[in-house]
């Protein structure tokens, strides 16, 4: 039987300075067969299905469900509740993810992330457990109908969609945008700016509503799998009992982000390493000039680069991680550790790309999925420009963000 140290080594060897050490033996079972059922279940359909932009919902969802990755009881042992698993173990659940495919961890998030939050953060106790618990648990999917077509950034001043309450009822009029797994999801937290207050609020709208339509965008280049859709709700109606009762302006939402921002530098994390560990394949097991590639010194130089920028995102995970585990959760920490991951993503899978040559623009090779997807994350949840305004409004006190 192996040893907890020995299992950790052999699931994540790019972890040179032993972070995973601070999780629990049972956390390391759950993620180890999690990351057998992914090699198992998955890995025969991701490439077809990165190339036709298909989503293999039942799939993934029966993988998450079996694994229990967010409800197995043993992940809350000596925690005071049943809601959320340690902020440790999230991190190596994202960099597993991520590393075996971004959009798969993209398509998580969305879900175990973003929606699942606004249900924790928003609802009440009745509101938690209708909602809460089929996300949870995998017997239902969410997603987070946030960003519009003409309002990304600027969303907090600029949300044009639109929420007017009529007796027990409220009007839901407006579009989003790159809302990821809008087009499957049983049901949408839809956010709407109250005619009369002005106050954003958060309504649960069910897949089946009238006025209701959703479309997927097309032709994108990154996180293919993840279908992104493209929401109208044209007079939809939403009872009260399913609007999320805390969520009463741009602060609430902001605290969601606090928390899910991290999230994405986990992800950030995790594209990182699947690109190094696809390239120190390739590079000790390909020929050139009757060598292995590995042997040359330009090449060894750009994978010692690529596993420092594994490790030193890594770190920021893990230990933002554990001050959020403390309660000290500030959108600081998070955007200082999603700007920072995200940036040297971007440069390991562009190093990745290059090591790998001409193969490394095919999906055989596997550094390609990782080249491209990490556009998308370097992107979504606050771009790097962002990020970079809320670090230097902490350092300035001066806001520069018009």
């Amino acid at each position: 039987m192996q040893t907890k140290e020995e299992l950790i080594k052999e699931l994540w060897p790019e972890d040179l300075l032993g972070y995973a050490e601070k999780l629990t033996d049972k956390e390391v079972a759950i993620l180890k067969n999690l990351q057998e059922q992914l090699e198992e279940r998955l890995r025969p359909l991701i490439y077809d299905c990165t190339e036709k932009a298909e989503l293999p919902r039942e799939e993934i969802l029966g993988v998450f469900r079996d694994c229990r990755i967010m409800d197995h009881p043993d992940l809350f042992e000596g925690r005071d509740q049943d809601w959320k698993p340690s902020e440790v173990y999230n991190v190596f659940l994202y960099l597993t993810l991520a590393r075996f495919d971004p959009s798969v961890a993209t398509f998580y998030t969305v879900h175990g992330g973003l929606g699942y939050n606004t249900i924790l953060m928003g609802g009440n106790d009745e509101q938690r457990e209708r909602f809460g618990r089929p996300v949870q648990r995998f017997e239902a999917q969410t997603c987070f109908g946030l960003t519009e077509p003409d309002h990304g950034s600027d969303i907090a001043s600029g949300l044009a969609s639109t929420a007017e309450r009529k007796g027990d009822k409220w009007i839901i009029n407006g579009e989003k945008r790159w809302i990821g797994g809008a087009k499957t999801a049983d049901f949408i937290p839809f956010f709407a700016r109250d005619v009369e207050t002005g106050k954003i609020m958060c309504f649960m709208i069910g897949k089946d509503s009238p006025g209701l339509e959703v479309e997927n965008v097309e032709h994108k280049i990154a996180l293919r799998i993840v279908n992104n859709g493209h929401i109208t709700c044209k007079d939809v109606q939403v009872d009260e009992k399913d609007r999320l009762e805390f969520i009463k302006g741009w602060k609430t939402v902001a605290n969601i982000f606090v928390r899910t921002r991290l999230d994405v530098a986990h992800i950030a994390l995790g594209t990182a390493a699947g690109s190094f560990i696809a390239a120190q394949k390739l590079v000790t097991t390909r020929e050139q000039f009757g060598r292995k590639i590995g042997s040359f010194q330009l090449v060894q130089e750009k994978l010692a680069r690529m596993q420092a920028n594994v490790i030193a995102a890594l770190g920021y995970s893990v230990r933002v991680a554990e001050i959020q585990e403390t309660g000290k959760e500030v959108m600081l920490n998070s955007s200082l550790a999603k700007m920072h991951n995200a940036l040297r993503m971007r440069e390991t899978v562009a190093l990745g790309r290059e090591i790998c040559g001409g193969n490394g623009i095919t999906y055989d090779v596997d550094v390609a999925r990782f080249f491209v997807d990490a556009e998308a994350i370097y992107t979504y949840e606050g771009t790097h420009e962002v990020n970079a305004l809320i670090i230097g409004r902490e350092l300035t006190n001066l806001a520069a963000f018009v």
